[in-house]
Parts: structure tokens; sequence; C-alpha cells
């Protein structure tokens, strides 16, 4: 029997992180949920802006990831929209992150949810806060893009 082919699909991303950090590393973890916030996550109720992840007694957790419940959540649970969710990563790599974090200037930061083989899964990265400086010359090289793009399309006219 043939194995299905490995499917992923985008659940959110964290657009702002790109933009306020280097990334150094990048990892793929599980996250531990509740039922409604599966079905939740299946609709696109929700938002990773703020969200960061932290350490803490050797595991990892993603706080500020908020997940909004639907209307149509049962009665009889009590849905958290801002709940801290346990992240899945190897014993490994949750060391190597506990040292790199450790060193000045490291954060770990959740770049975007998607689904793998029916799995929700959290890309998170070992990222450095970019300076004032660094975000302003993103901000200067996005522009002059624009500038390109509008003159090349009213050329092409």
């Amino acid at each position: 029997m043939a194995k299905k082919p490995e499917t992923q699909s985008r659940i959110a991303d964290n657009k702002k992180a790109a933009f306020n950090y280097f990334f150094e590393e990048r990892f793929e973890a599980g996250i531990v949920l509740h039922g409604w916030e599966v079905k939740a996550l299946r609709s696109g109720k929700v938002q990773l802006t703020d969200g960061y992840v932290i350490v803490k007694d050797g595991e990892l957790f993603l706080l500020g990831c908020q997940i909004n419940p639907l209307k149509t959540a049962s009665t009889h649970v009590n849905p958290d929209a801002a709940r801290i969710k346990k992240l899945l990563l190897k014993k490994d790599d949750i060391l190597r992150l506990i040292g790199k974090v450790e060193q000045k200037g490291f954060t770990l930061v959740p770049i975007n949810l998607h689904w793998k083989n029916g799995f929700v899964k959290c890309d998170i990265a070992l990222a450095k806060g970019k300076a004032e400086h660094d975000k302003r010359d993103v901000i200067k090289d996005r522009e002059g893009k624009r500038e390109v793009e509008r003159a090349m399309k009213s050329f092409n006219r």
C-alpha cells in the first residue's frame, strides 16, 4: 500500500515576527490543543501576532496566541481564548534552545501554525531582535519595490 503524500496547509502566520526579528534557526513543534481549539483553527479563528514562547521547567509553552472559540462551542466547556499551550519538541532540541535563549539577545518566536498529516504544528524560530534602523531599512526597501512595481505597471500599459 502506497504512503499518502505529506499535506501541509497554513492556518495562521506571524508577519510581525519577520519585521521585528532576525531568524537564526527554525523548528517545527507539535502543539497540545483541546477539541474546541482544533475546531476553531479549522475555521481560521486564530491570531498569532502577539504570541511568544517561554521555557519553564525544561518545557516550551506558547503564550499570547489567541484562539477564539466558535459560537457553537459546547455548553459544558469553558473556552479560554488566551490559554497557555504546551509545545512538543525533542528533548535535545529543547536543551539546545534553552542554552541559546539564556544567551543575551535571543528569544523564541512563533512563526506560523499549519496542518501536517492531520496534526497542528507550530513553526518556532530562535530569533534576535532587530534594531530600529534595521526596521527602517526594511520599510525603505519595501516602498522602493512598490514604486518600481508601479512604474513597471504604468510602463506596460
